[in-house]
């Protein structure tokens, strides 16, 4: 049934029942302590999904949660994983499977961020990461293992990592994850865990294939989703800029710069190599960039998101690798320097400036032939995209 008591977010949650709403975190029924961390990490009153999935998690339902970015989706598993946690028991009892590893670290930074007042042992269970290091830490006893799910797999299969106590797997972005690329390490992963397992599905964006398949491996799910054509982000102004000619997009950026002032932006283009030029030709015309993509060394990737996450770095030119789960709070303008290959990519860029009900501007630099991926944009997520306004540094 809908769930219209969110009329002032502009969103209407879709629920498979009755859902109750507990608009305090010290009303859900969580540790001491959570509840210190939850408050130290600068929460005050819970979103409308924190309002509504919590809760549901900690009584041990299977959930799946669709919302979209900058909602507080990660909190919601994070602090459910965390209150299932015995602390006093130095084996895993919760996985966080990711699509990327940025995203298996950030979970991890978030659990670790809530978990201030408790003693957390987490590890990150990502590929590109020593697997000597990867098994001393997992010998040495960890809580909560956030991870990629090949890497996750394998340290299973090798017995490395225990999953005897395992009450909860999460699976963040899951449309991704139950995509080829990852759906037969996912399933393998759930056939070594115990059938009580608690499962949790978030993401953005859930496709009806992906509903049909939780089938498979999740109990009666409660399920908290928002209609699609509302999945949008209400605090985020987009407008496009019309651009003849690809190479007129460069001067194009230059000029929106000079005449406005920027905390923190992304710049998305679509290849990795138009990465490297753009950031190569950004820094000639002297623009203090940062670049990121997957070609790139883990640990380059770590440090450059590290400094645009403590705000050394005020420029980000990106692929879509950063467009999921780049949970940056300074982020006021996203530039789509190329429109999204995909209708579902949008969502998840755009999602990076204005998160948490904070205000932001996306731009779309958009070419003849890219008008009519605009309008599908728009179609498909009843929005309008404006052309940009000659007052736009006002609005930033």
């Amino acid at each position: 049934m809908a769930d219209s008591g969110l009329s002032g977010e502009g969103l209407t949650f879709e629920t498979s029942e009755d859902v109750e709403v507990v608009s305090a975190f010290s009303q859900m029924g969580l540790k001491e302590d959570l509840l210190r961390g939850i408050y130290a990490y600068g929460f005050d009153k819970p979103s409308a999904v924190q309002q509504r999935a919590i809760r549901p998690i900690t009584k041990g339902r299977d959930v799946i949660v669709q919302s979209q970015s900058g909602t507080g989706k990660t909190s919601v598993f994070c602090l459910g994983c965390l209150q299932a946690v015995d602390f006093a028991v130095k084996e895993p009892q919760g996985i966080l499977l990711s699509p990327t590893r940025e995203l298996a670290e950030q979970s991890a930074q978030v659990c670790s961020a809530l978990a201030d007042y408790v003693d957390l042992h987490i590890h990150t269970c990502v590929g590109g990461k020593s697997l000597k290091d990867g098994i001393k830490a997992l010998k040495a006893g960890v809580h909560i293992v956030s991870g990629t799910p090949g890497r996750v797999l394998s340290m299973i299969q090798q017995k490395h990592l225990a999953v005897r106590k395992i009450k909860m797997l999460v699976l963040d972005e899951a449309d991704e994850m139950l995509s080829k690329g990852f759906k037969e390490q996912v399933y393998n992963i759930k056939r070594h865990l115990s059938e009580k397992t608690q499962v949790i599905l978030v993401s953005a964006t859930l496709s009806q294939e992906v509903l049909e398949m939780t089938v498979d491996f999740m109990k009666k799910p409660f399920r908290l989703l928002v209609k699609r054509e509302e999945v949008t982000l209400a605090g985020i102004k987009q407008f496009y800029v019309a651009v003849e000619k690809e190479e007129w997009k460069f001067d194009t950026l230059c000029d929106l710069y000079d005449s406005m002032t920027i905390t923190q932006a992304v710049i998305f283009v679509n290849t990795k190599q138009k990465v490297d030029w753009l950031a190569g030709k950004m820094r000639q015309a002297n623009f203090p960039v940062s670049a990121i993509h997957g070609d790139l060394p883990q640990k380059v990737r770590d440090t450059v998101m590290q400094e645009f996450r403590d705000g050394r770095c005020r420029l980000l030119i990106a692929t879509d690798l950063v467009g999921r789960g780049l949970d940056v709070q300074q982020v006021s303008l996203v530039i789509n320097y190329d429109i999204p290959a995909s209708k579902e990519f949008y969502i998840h860029r755009i999602g990076r400036s204005g998160r948490f009900g904070r205000k932001g501007v996306a731009l779309n630099f958009v070419k003849d032939e890219d008008a009519r991926e605009l309008r599908n944009i728009e179609q498909h997520y009843s929005t309008v995209i404006k052309e940009m306004p000659a007052s736009i540094a006002n609005l930033i």
